[in-house]
């Protein structure tokens, strides 16, 4: 830590304590992150950060004297709700004038997005990009001893810091990310502009880590990077790696883009016992031509080229992916060609969202003639045409056990759900105890989202 963010984490240390003496406990923080498992994952270790020099978590915001709003900027739509957010904070902010208000994150990193805050919402103290994390402690000083407004989403590229707390929010399952950024472009995506170039971390620094959470109990490690098969340090290699890591845990990892998922990274999904036998890879669309527009580097043969290596080593290797809908210039003959190449795969899931422009990509200037309501119909199209494919591949686990991960309740009465290997949803009756262990499950009822059984043993 450099001398500067030890003054400053002294600081604080300081401030935390003295506001104990005067009010008979800690200052409180909340943080609430909105988008992907990376921003949990980075508002887990802000929590940490603020837990370290004496703040105390609290899951209400208006109990908080600390507040930060970590945010995300892959939609317009997840944009507009954080405008909602800190707008309410306006009334709250004049009945608390001491509480310090933070905006971070991607929407953050976002000069026109950090622009408007800083202009039109007074009620923020704080804004900063995700480029200024390591600098929490110095933001902080600085909004508590000279009672400004800051703005920090200056992009600057330095060694990735392997010193951090990550106050985790489960006690089972944790997310450890391995690179941050992506090279890619895509032409509808503002990622690379708000999360910069990729950055992998050490193998080693990563096996530390998953080292530390397996011994602390730890039963599944949800490895996370926008891509992660672009890992610098090879990412077949660093799964085996952390495979030959003693210990009952599996290990589960998202995104995968299909330019960079060779056969060694089936081969290695497949050889690999505690990796799971799934592979999330984004789609986008089935149509080559769309494929280009969006600048995703692979054609539909590509792509299904990986697919059919995969099903002949394992012939039921299960796909997820994402598809948008109605992107700029799509006819609906290229949108059906989408509709064809999912049956053609057979994805057990799809994760499917009617295309919205995104100020600032290279897709927002695209000329845009199909109305949003008649691509919400293409949308149901596309989720009736999975809903098929999907009651088909469900129903090949009834009659098998499965070794399930029970991560919580479901809708129903003593009814819990986990994920097996495959990446499947799991229902079956069972005490709240479970939550958090492996049980074998004998699969006897399968849905087109779902699978439903009976345990067979507690492992």
């Amino acid at each position: 830590m450099s001398g500067d963010r030890a003054d400053a984490k002294s600081f604080l240390e300081k401030y935390t304590y003295e506001y104990k003496l005067t009010h008979g406990a800690e200052p409180r923080c909340y943080v609430h992150s909105f988008g992907c498992q990376q921003n949990v994952s980075d508002g887990e270790k802000l929590l940490g950060a603020l837990v370290n020099v004496g703040y105390e978590p609290t899951k209400a915001y208006k109990d908080a004297q600390l507040i930060i709003f970590n945010t995300c900027a892959v939609r317009e739509n997840a944009e507009d709700r954080v405008y909602g957010v800190i707008g309410e904070l306006k009334h709250f902010k004049s009945e608390h004038p001491d509480c310090i208000i933070g905006i971070c994150g991607c929407m953050a990193q976002d000069n026109q997005a950090a622009e408007r805050i800083m202009q039109t919402y007074p009620q923020v103290d704080l804004v900063f990009g995700t480029f200024a994390y390591g600098e929490l402690y110095s933001m902080l000083k600085s909004v508590l001893t000279e009672h400004r407004r800051l703005l920090d989403n200056e992009e600057r590229y330095t060694d990735i810091d392997e010193e951090f707390t990550q106050l985790r929010s489960s006690t089972f399952s944790a997310f450890v990310p391995i690179m941050y950024g992506c090279n890619n472009f895509c032409s509808y995506c503002i990622v690379p502009y708000v999360r910069g170039r990729e950055r992998s971390r050490n193998p080693a620094s990563v096996e530390a880590e998953v080292r530390e959470l397996v011994g602390g109990g730890y039963k599944e490690i949800f490895l996370l990077g926008q891509n992660v098969n672009s890992y610098s340090y090879g990412f077949p290699n660093l799964l085996r790696r952390l495979n030959a890591i003693e210990g009952d845990f599996r290990i589960r990892f998202m995104s995968s883009h299909p330019k960079d998922a060779t056969s060694e990274l089936i081969d290695t999904i497949i050889e690999c016992d505690k990796v799971c036998k799934c592979l999330h890879l984004a789609l986008q669309s089935g149509c080559d031509r769309v494929l280009k527009e969006m600048n995703r580097r692979y054609t539909s043969d590509e792509y299904l080229r990986i697919v059919e290596y995969a099903r002949s080593r394992k012939a039921d290797f299960s796909f997820s992916t994402d598809i948008i809908v109605g992107f700029p210039g799509e006819s609906y003959e290229e949108f059906c060609e989408t509709k064809e190449f999912i049956k053609r795969v057979g994805f057990d899931n799809i994760y499917s969202f009617v295309y919205s422009p995104r100020s600032g990509t290279k897709a927002a200037q695209m000329p845009d003639e199909i109305s949003t309501k008649q691509k919400g119909l293409w949308l149901r199209e596309l989720l009736l045409e999975q809903r098929e494919v999907a009651d088909r591949l469900m129903s090949r686990f009834v009659g098998r056990a499965c070794r399930v991960l029970c991560d919580g309740k479901g809708k129903e009465p003593g009814v819990l759900t986990g994920k097996n290997d495959e990446g499947i949803i799991v229902q079956f009756e069972g005490e709240d105890s479970l939550i958090g262990e492996f049980v074998d499950v004998l699969i006897t009822d399968s849905a087109n989202w779902s699978v439903r059984g009976k345990i067979l043993a507690r492992l």
